[in-house]
């Protein structure tokens, strides 16, 4: 009797990822989701402050609000029981704009040089063609990691601090040194985190290509 290749929907996360993963819910209406949909409203708001009014300040507002509650949604979430496939999906997509949309304008403006923007950027490229690659096998994107969620965290912080030292002459300096290496640990932990999904989708699709040539 052939065996089927495991799948991403037949296995479960380890540690306190599986414990979100078995409790979470279909519910929509729930104070975290609220608060991601607040997020993903920040984006364009940030923008707009920081790219068009170029209002620095309320732009830094915005931006560090929205990093601060990344940490208060899953917090609320567990805190409340009220973890939901949707809230799973909401986070890492609100994250990834957080991201995108600051990267950029900070680009624009010339508060980061392009070769962070890509430096950053390459690693959701590679990303991206290994969800699609697993996709292929059958599989579903991995759980997110605590390494990544660290990275995206140290990002988050680093991106209002160096919009601060822009800003504010006097804080130029401090924040300037403080932003910077935020900026590089973050960096550094995002790749990091990339290699750990590689080598993760790496088991999985050999395992799928040898249950196959079994099949044969």
């Amino acid at each position: 009797m052939s065996r089927r290749p495991a799948r991403a929907s037949d296995t479960q996360p380890t540690g306190g990822a599986a414990a979100e993963s078995a409790g979470s819910t279909g519910r929509i209406l729930t104070v975290p989701n609220l608060i991601s949909f607040t997020r993903l409203l920040g984006v364009p708001l940030f923008l707009y402050l920081f790219l068009v009014a170029h209002s620095d300040v309320a732009a830094l507002v915005v931006l560090a609000v929205g990093g601060l509650s990344d940490w208060v949604d899953g917090y609320v979430a567990r805190r409340l029981r009220q973890v939901s496939r949707l809230g799973e999906l909401l986070d890492p997509v609100a994250d990834r704009l957080y991201i995108l949309a600051t990267l950029i304008a900070l680009t624009v403006r010339d508060v980061v040089p392009w070769q962070f923007t890509v430096a950053l950027l390459a690693r959701d490229v590679v990303m991206t063609a290994n969800i699609a690659v697993l996709r292929r096998y059958g599989y579903r994107p991995p759980p997110v990691h605590y390494l990544g969620k660290t990275a995206t965290f140290v990002l988050l912080a680093a991106f209002p601090t160096l919009l601060l030292a822009d800003a504010s002459a006097g804080a130029a300096t401090a924040a300037g040194a403080i932003g910077w290496s935020l900026a590089l640990w973050g960096l550094a932990l995002y790749w990091l985190a990339g290699g750990l999904y590689l080598i993760q989708a790496g088991r999985l699709i050999r395992a799928a290509r040898s249950s196959r040539a079994e099949v044969a």
